[in-house]
């Protein structure tokens, strides 16, 4: 179906893809596998017409082409359904689904009636039992990425690109997905998946691409390889898993919530949270899990001061009852928020690295007003080299460097401001396994070194392998506290699970 010759691409003297080759086949999914960095998702937006300029060719259906924009590639046969969803949250389903190829009447208005049907019956076909009517923010992330794929369907692509599509998603709306996968390789689409889950790489791929450094350094069928194989080929050495060794937590309390609730921002009724009363110590890890809609962001964004108006209860940092209305009251407070979505509310994408690790502690390095840019690249260039920020320098764009390095920013802007407590939302979330591993190093050496960390994590091998205490949500309540050498995976999933299931 689809060929890459020699394709090599340069960003600023640096050589992102070196002589890449690979054939991606009809009716099989092929999953591209690599580190943050190695190269993948250049190669998936020349692919798919992002960069239109690059050495080397790609033959789609026996004849060369060069798209020179997403459109012209959507328009040949060649979607992209990127991990950051391309949906617009206000608009209806049909109106996301057809934006951009609108269909009209004969007299040149918008034909409401057909898009509907024909939104309708894409649905039907993806087993997507909502109203095309339906706005976009009304429904769950994973029906999100359904509505996704009627798009790619929409205009009839044989090539399918999945960037990361369950990094957001529960367990049921996998089960859905991997379904989805199935029927549309029964009909001879090609799929490119791309996960760093490599468990679900077994359970749905055909074939392997293994990439590193640019190259790509393997391909094969998946039931040829192991996983550990796979692992030691993405970074060619050997990865150790972090583990947690002991308890790092002193006696002393951080942090004390009592009675804290949330309430709806529409239903007056309801809250989001309800009743939550914790701690947390000195040194310790506290591991936060719970399904999809369970509280967990709200949770940390309502200790964080971003929903003042609507919470109520008593928060003590140090013993003292703390008010926190905004997040200057937080961070004063000595707390830090690394959030679930970094592009979105973690970085400045057009901004370099050093601006952006700068950027919370602008007042400490500014003289009469003005900023001093050699404190800026002190701060910067400490960062970068403690937390082994790969970058060519600190006047990169941050929107230009990988998953990995772009999560290690946002820690390094938090840590700079000094915090007692770190709120981290995902903190792996969407990068590969050796930058994950960097991340829970340094989770660790944080708590080693006093601070007291709550981590929401949707991954429970990562909850059991960092904490040392297990907090468990479901529908806005703490149903479990559970300490680490109490936990296994089947008693936080029992209590996780709604009761209404």
């Amino acid at each position: 179906m689809l060929i890459v010759e020699n394709i090599s691409k340069h960003f600023a003297g640096i050589k992102a893809l070196d002589q890449i080759n690979l054939e991606i086949q009809p009716g099989k999914v092929t999953a591209i596998i690599g580190e943050n960095g190695a190269g993948k998702s250049t190669l998936m937006k020349i692919l798919s017409g992002v960069y239109p300029e690059y050495e080397g060719r790609i033959i789609f259906k026996g004849n060369t082409v060069n798209f020179l924009n997403p459109k012209q590639a959507q328009e040949s046969g060649i979607s992209i359904i990127h991990q950051e969803l391309n949906l617009i949250p206000y608009l209806s389903i049909t109106e996301n689904i057809f934006l951009g190829r609108e269909l009209t009447t004969y007299w040149g208005e918008l034909d409401k009636k057909r898009m509907r049907l024909k939104t309708k019956e894409l649905l039907s076909r993806l087993k997507l039992n909502i109203d095309p009517d339906t706005r976009i923010i009304d429904i769950k992330v994973g029906q999100q990425q359904v509505v996704e794929i009627a798009k790619a369907l929409l205009t009839e692509s044989e090539v399918i690109i999945m960037d990361e599509p369950t990094s957001a998603i529960s367990d049921n709306e996998v089960q859905i997905l991997f379904e989805i996968i199935h029927d549309l390789r029964k009909e001879n689409k090609s799929i490119v998946y791309i996960s760093h889950k490599l468990d679900e790489l077994f359970k749905i791929a055909d074939n392997y691409v293994i990439m590193r450094d640019g190259k790509v350094i393997e391909c094969g069928g998946m039931t040829d390889i192991k996983t550990d194989d796979i692992i030691h080929k993405m970074v060619g050495r050997e990865i150790n898993l972090m583990r947690k060794q002991g308890c790092t937590a002193s006696h002393k309390e951080l942090l004390n919530v009592s009675k804290l609730y949330l309430k709806h921002p529409y239903n007056k009724n309801e809250f989001l949270l309800k009743d939550l009363s914790f701690n947390l110590k000195e040194g310790e890890i506290l591991g936060v899990f719970g399904l999809m809609g369970a509280g967990r962001t709200e949770l940390l964004e309502a200790l964080f001061g971003l929903h003042p108006k609507m919470i109520s209860g008593e928060i003590q940092i140090d013993g003292s009852k703390t008010t926190i209305t905004s997040a200057g009251d937080a961070i004063k407070a000595g707390l830090a928020l690394v959030p679930e979505d970094r592009k979105k509310d973690g970085l400045l994408l057009g901004l370099d690295v050093q601006q952006n690790i700068g950027l919370t502690t602008l007042k400490d390095m500014e003289h009469l007003g003005l900023l001093e840019i050699r404190k800026e690249t002190q701060l910067s260039d400490k960062y970068r080299d403690e937390l082994k920020i790969k970058t060519s320098s600190g006047k990169q764009a941050a929107g230009n460097l990988s998953g990995g390095n772009q999560q290690k920013i946002v820690i390094a802007k938090w840590l700079a401001t000094k915090p007692k407590i770190f709120l981290l939302d995902e903190p792996t979330r969407g990068i590969d396994v050796n930058a994950k591993n960097e991340i829970y190093k340094l989770i660790l050496n944080l708590a080693a070194q006093g601070m007291g960390i709550i981590m929401v994590s949707s991954e429970l091998p990562e909850i059991l392998a960092v904490s040392d205490r297990v907090l468990v949500m479901s529908e806005g309540s703490i149903t479990a506290q559970i300490p680490i050498n109490e936990a296994t995976e089947a008693c936080i999933l029992k209590a996780a699970i709604p009761k209404s299931i």
